[in-house]
């Protein structure tokens, strides 16, 4: 079973029709470009094939969807596409690998949370600067905030 939370809700806004989507509207469902979607599948790293209509088109339907959205939250921390693509051959082989799958994951988190803590860390730096600058803008003396000068024989 496929377990995504992506914005809890009890009834999804649009239920995908039982004959699917075409890729114009999972991608405008997902967020994802036409592009994108192709990608993923050539890439490896959807987890079954996608429908497709007896002429031929791609057919996405609701489980396609959730892939799509894992997949895209994954990108968007850094996972490499070949952590994807592990990612998505063991979720594909079943039962018996979820142990496997845990430890791909934790190793993603860590790198996320160490991410994040120099994300903060930089954040913490540019509030220290706004705040000088309000306070020497409040307090009339802005003209006083460090400046290099350049030698002589550079000017």
């Amino acid at each position: 079973m496929l377990e995504v939370d992506t914005q809890a809700r009890s009834k999804p806004a649009h239920p995908v029709p039982e004959e699917g989507l075409s890729i114009a509207e999972a991608a405008r469902r997902t967020g994802v470009s036409v592009h994108t979607l192709r990608y993923y599948e050539r890439a490896g790293l959807v987890v079954s094939p996608v429908g497709r209509t007896t002429g031929g088109q791609r057919r996405y339907h609701g489980v396609d969807l959730k892939w799509i959205v894992i997949c895209t939250k994954m990108r968007a921390t850094g996972m490499p596409i070949k952590a994807i693509r592990r990612y998505a051959q063991l979720v594909s082989a079943g039962a018996g690998n979820e142990q496997e799958r845990l430890a791909l994951l934790e190793a993603h988190r860590a790198e996320v949370a160490a991410k994040l803590a120099e994300i903060q860390e930089n954040l913490r730096l540019i509030d220290h600067k706004i705040d000088v600058y309000r306070g020497r803008l409040a307090a009339g003396d802005a003209d006083q905030l460090w400046a290099p000068s350049q030698p002589a024989d550079a000017r």
